[in-house]
């Protein structure tokens, strides 16, 4: 039976539910995570897994247990995030730090890793349990490079990319192999569905550049120009500085780094110089490579029902038309 997206966010609702994060103490550290975990986030981690699982069978059920994992591992991600980019809002709603304070995000935290962790071991599988702690130490390391950026000068696109690589295609990866495991799959298989989980991330992230200069505030879910703010070493910034000449590269590091400036008018200063040299136009080309690179990868997946990829191309589709 064919399982579709839409199914595999109801399972996933499901099974979070019975886990009534929510009613346990005490509530000053259980609260903020059923906060975290009741956003209008889409599970498309979770999803990936049980969708990948479904490739190669019917019964998806011992895929949900590592589904979980990853979901709860990934908004612990957020919220950390969240915390370290001093950000106001996420998914259109206060973050924890803004809604709590710092040490309850950071404690609320570090218990969602541990029941990540605790809901990843309940797979009793070793191979799963070394998927996800490497791909956990992958993310950290991610942030980390992200966060160095911040200060450095010298940052090339290609650092980028592999910054984005670990901080976000690899959990998309992870999430689309474990399911495969779980399974059944062929290592042939599991290894193509990783690279199309790999490429995929790499789009989403370009893109959620691209959403952060020019989406609609009240669709994105989060504050335009944040990254423009932080100084964050994004694609639309690294291409702009790579296409700048002396006199335009002097212009961005000016407006990046001159205080004075009002937030409104130092996104859209940015922005502008932005549209001048087409940052969009490349932001979009790249997208599309990767992109395609994704569906090869997917196509290389061998089943018996070519039908069922049709869902994950489906979904692959939906994540890079999102709303802007």
């Amino acid at each position: 039976m064919l399982l579709r997206f839409d199914k595999c966010c109801s399972l996933i609702e499901e099974r979070l539910s019975r886990l009534e994060i929510g009613n346990k103490a005490p509530a000053g550290l259980y609260e903020p995570i059923d906060y975290v975990m009741a956003g209008s986030g889409k599970r498309i981690r979770p999803a990936l897994t049980l969708m990948a699982c479904n490739l190669f069978s019917d019964d998806v059920e011992k895929a949900i247990m590592p589904a979980i994992a990853y979901e709860i591992f990934h908004n612990f991600t957020l919220l950390h995030d969240d915390l370290m980019d001093a950000a106001d809002l996420r998914r259109n709603r206060p973050t924890v730090h803004k809604r709590w304070n710092n040490n309850s995000a950071i404690l609320s935290g570090d218990a969602m890793m541990i029941m990540a962790l605790r809901y990843m071991c309940d797979a009793q599988s070793p191979e799963l349990l070394e998927i996800f702690t490497r791909t956990a130490l992958q993310v950290c390391e991610g942030q980390q490079y992200d966060m160095d950026f911040e200060q450095q000068t010298d940052v090339t696109i290609d650092n980028y990319l592999h910054m984005i690589r670990l901080k976000t295609s690899v959990l998309l990866a992870a999430c689309l192999q474990t399911g495969a495991i779980c399974g059944g799959a062929s290592f042939e298989n599991c290894e193509a569905l990783y690279r199309f989980g790999i490429a995929l991330g790499l789009t989403f992230q370009i893109q959620d550049d691209w959403l952060d200069v020019y989406a609609d505030p009240n669709v994105f879910g989060k504050a335009i120009g944040g990254d423009i703010l932080c100084r964050k070493k994004t694609f639309m910034l690294l291409t702009a500085l790579e296409k700048a000449d002396e006199s335009t590269y002097n212009e961005i590091n000016s407006i990046l780094y001159d205080d004075k400036i009002e937030p409104a008018d130092k996104i859209n200063s940015m922005k502008t110089i932005y549209d001048r040299l087409e940052v969009s136009n490349a932001a979009q080309q790249i997208m599309d490579k990767y992109y395609q690179q994704a569906m090869s990868h997917l196509n290389e997946v061998k089943i018996h029902d070519n039908s069922r990829k049709a869902e994950l191309e489906a979904l692959a589709a939906r994540l890079l038309k999102r709303d802007k």
